[in-house]
C-alpha cells in the first residue's frame, strides 16, 4: 500500500450551493486533511465576464479564473445550466475538473445519458421516449405492454418515477405528461429486480465503492432518499466495467452509476454527475471522499513523493 506525501498543495475549488451539505463537507475536510488549500465556491454567485478574447469568473467581487488548480463540481438539478457554464469557463481557462461541463449537462438528462451508453453497447432496459400524444398505445406496445416505468427525464433522488401497472393507467399518465409538455421516458418494468438497484461509485478508472439499495415495502423505487436502505455489495467484473465505461463516455471522473440486475444480466439505468456520499459511506464504511482527493493527488501534475 502506497501513500503520497504532497510536496506542493493544490488549490481546490468545490463548486457547491452551500457549504453545509454533507458531501461538500466530506470532500472539503478530506482535502484539507491531505494538505490542500480548499475553497467552497457557490457557482450560483459566480458571474462570467467575456471581453476581447479574455474571460473572467467573478466571485465575491474578484476574478477567481486562475486561482484554482482543480475544481470539483457538485452541480444539482436546480442549477444545472449555469453551473455547467461556470465549469466550462474553468475548463477553457485550463483548470482540471472532475466533471466536464458537457458531462454535467448530459448526466442530468436521462434520455441523453441512455442514448450515449446504448450507442456504446452498454446494456440498458428497453426504453422509449417521444412527445407524440397521438400514438401512446404504440409507445406502450413497443415495451411489451404494461406494467411500465414512466420517468421524468430530469428527475432525481427517485422523484418523478412512476410505475403504471395497467395500460389504462399508463395511457392516462403519459397523456397528462404530454399535455403539460413534461419531458418523460418510458421503460420496461424489470420485475425480478425486486425493488433493488446498485449504486457503483466511480473515481477515475476504478469503482471505489458499491452499495445495494432496497426500497421500502410496497415501493418499487430503491432510492435512499425515498426511505430505502443500503448494504455493501461486490460487483461482478462486468458490472465494474459497465460503470467505469459509462462514466468515461460521459466525461465524468467522479460519478455514481446505477445498475439493476435482471434475468438477462445487469442493466444500466442512470449516471449521476454529483453522487451523494452520505448514504453510501454510511452503509459501506468506505471513505469515498478520501478516494476522490487521492485520485486528484495522482492526476493533477504535482510532484508527489511515493513512500511505502
Amino acid at each position: 500500500m502506497y501513500e503520497y506525501n504532497l510536496i506542493l498543495a493544490m488549490n481546490i475549488f468545490i463548486l457547491s450551493v452551500a457549504d453545509y451539505i454533507f458531501s461538500t463537507q466530506r470532500i472539503y475536510k478530506e482535502a484539507k486533511r491531505r494538505g490542500h488549500n480548499v475553497k467552497i465556491v457557490n457557482h450560483l454567485k459566480c458571474s462570467i465576464k467575456l471581453t476581447n478574447g479574455t474571460a473572467e469568473i467573478i466571485y465575491e467581487g474578484r476574478n477567481i479564473s486562475n486561482d484554482a488548480d482543480v475544481i470539483i463540481p457538485r452541480i444539482g438539478t436546480s442549477a444545472t445550466k449555469h453551473g455547467a457554464e461556470v465549469v466550462k469557463q474553468f475548463e477553457l481557462n485550463g483548470v482540471y475538473s472532475t466533471a466536464s461541463a458537457s458531462g454535467v449537462l448530459i448526466a442530468q438528462n436521462k434520455a441523453q445519458t441512455l442514448q450515449i451508453v446504448n450507442q456504446q453497447k452498454i446494456p440498458i432496459p428497453n426504453t422509449v421516449f417521444s412527445v407524440n400524444p397521438e400514438n401512446i398505445e404504440e409507445q406502450i406496445a413497443l415495451l411489451g405492454g404494461a406494467p411500465i416505468i414512466i420517468k421524468l427525464q430530469e428527475g432525481t433522488h427517485g422523484s418523478g418515477v412512476i410505475l403504471a401497472e395497467s395500460k389504462k393507467s399508463a395511457k392516462s399518465i403519459i397523456d397528462t405528461m404530454y399535455s403539460t409538455h413534461t419531458r418523460i421516458l418510458l421503460q420496461e418494468f424489470i420485475q425480478e429486480s425486486n425493488g433493488e438497484d446498485i449504486r457503483a461509485f466511480v473515481v477515475g478508472d476504478k469503482v471505489v465503492s458499491a452499495m445495494k439499495r432496497k426500497g421500502v415495502e410496497d415501493d418499487f423505487r430503491s432510492n435512499i432518499h425515498q426511505g430505502g436502505s443500503g448494504s455493501k455489495v461486490k460487483l461482478t467484473p462486468e458490472e465494474e466495467t459497465m460503470a467505469i465505461n459509462a462514466a468515461n463516455y460521459l466525461g465524468l471522473t467522479v460519478a455514481g452509476v446505477d445498475l439493476i440486475r435482471s434475468d438477462r444480466g445487469s442493466l444500466l439505468i442512470e449516471v449521476n454527475s454529483t453522487p451523494g456520499l452520505q448514504g453510501i459511506e454510511a452503509y459501506t464504511k468506505d471513505n469515498i471522499a478520501k478516494e476522490i482527493v487521492k485520485f486528484l493527488d495522482n492526476t493533477c501534475l504535482h510532484q508527489d513523493l511515493k513512500t511505502k
